[in-house]
């Protein structure tokens, strides 16, 4: 999971994280990097429900600044 972490901190400067067409909004983006920090079984599964969830949600926004262009 960490390995996740360092990509995105790494790519950050670069392009945005492939997450980023997903979860659009601030606040969602945040969460993420907080769970994505998080280590175990269950973090790992709450990671993944909170990404279903926040994708689903997000989905008829708009890409937000910073997000991957597609």
């Amino acid at each position: 999971m960490s390995a996740i972490l360092e990509w995105c901190q790494g790519n950050a400067a670069m392009t945005s994280p492939a997450i980023h067409r997903w979860i659009k909004t601030e606040c969602g983006r945040a969460k993420y990097a907080e769970l994505a920090t998080r280590r175990g079984a269950l973090a790992r599964l709450r990671l993944g429900w909170f990404v279903l969830i926040a994708a689903l949600r997000d989905w008829p926004l708009p890409n937000q600044p910073g997000g991957s262009a597609s």
